[in-house]
């Protein structure tokens, strides 16, 4: 798995969705590194296949994001990450996990990016891409120089605010039974992985990764916002950008985990749990190893 030059948890928390950047071009330096790291994510971790690349933005990307109504207030980003999947039954959550990889590869530089979600199967982003039949592209990323340093900190501590805001810990992660909250202190050494996917981004900030801890795993949940999925595809007809986010969740849990020594590995299982509703849906395990 590919290295940053920071702390993992140190780059999750200075990430920050940038949406004004400076008119300076991203270095060649920065660009060769960028695409160095990408070849090295062209399996998610089901084995789906993807790539990624780095593109110059021009006068059709903005068009193209304008188009995308809410999204259209990026500003200046001088380039584009965008991805070509394919099929597989975890792939939405792969892709996440994936492009939050060069999410993070891109903050070690000091570079800022923002997640945009949307139908690019037909842009000008698929085609510069050259996504086949066979493929589709769930997400992009705006990346570039950031405007202003100082608004970077800003943004930085709006974030770490904003973090403190967040769904509180016994309200996300359980223990061993639905709704009984597992505390930092039960939580022991895997409470910092799950501190990690507490402060990640999402879409809308609905924050739908659940976590129910039991022996030897930690299973991992999208809990849905009541028709929010329908109104979201009615609106800007983007993929399930709560599978995405599941994929982020599980690139801050095991970054983190394997900084941290953690062992352990991806794996679908039958979790055994009681859940309340059918807004509830089961996305993937973390099976603890030795």
């Amino acid at each position: 798995m590919p290295t940053y030059s920071q702390p993992i948890t140190d780059l999750i928390q200075k990430r920050f969705s940038c949406r004004k950047y400076s008119k300076a071009s991203i270095s060649v330096e920065m660009r060769e590194k960028l695409r160095e790291y990408m070849t090295h994510l062209c399996i998610g971790p089901f084995g789906t296949p993807m790539r990624f690349d780095l593109i110059t933005a021009d006068d059709q990307d903005g068009k193209a994001l304008r188009g995308l109504g809410t999204y259209g207030f990026i500003q200046g980003a001088s380039g584009f990450v965008v991805g070509a999947l394919g099929a597989g039954q975890q792939n939405l959550e792969e892709y996440g996990y994936r492009m939050e990889q060069i999410v993070l590869a891109a903050t070690d530089l000091g570079l800022g990016t923002c997640w945009l979600g949307g139908t690019f199967t037909k842009s000008t982003f698929a085609r510069r891409i050259e996504l086949q039949d066979d493929e589709r592209m769930p997400a992009i990323l705006a990346i570039g120089v950031i405007q202003d340093e100082n608004s970077a900190r800003n943004g930085v501590m709006r974030q770490y605010v904003a973090g403190q805001r967040r769904i509180p810990w016994e309200e996300l992660f359980f223990d061993r039974l639905w709704g009984k909250g597992l505390s930092p202190e039960v939580a022991g050494e895997y409470s910092r992985p799950l501190e990690m996917v507490r402060l990640g981004p999402s879409a809308s900030n609905k924050q739908p990764w659940r976590i129910v801890q039991t022996d030897g795993f930690f299973h991992f949940f999208i809990q849905r916002t009541k028709g929010y999925r329908n109104l979201l595809t009615r609106l800007v007809q983007v993929d399930d950008m709560q599978r995405l986010d599941m994929g982020i969740a599980m690139c801050h849990f095991e970054l983190t985990a394997r900084e941290l020594g953690l062992k352990g590995k991806w794996g679908i299982v039958d979790h055994g749990l009681d859940l309340p509703d059918d807004q509830i849906e089961y996305s993937v395990s973390w099976v603890l190893t030795s």
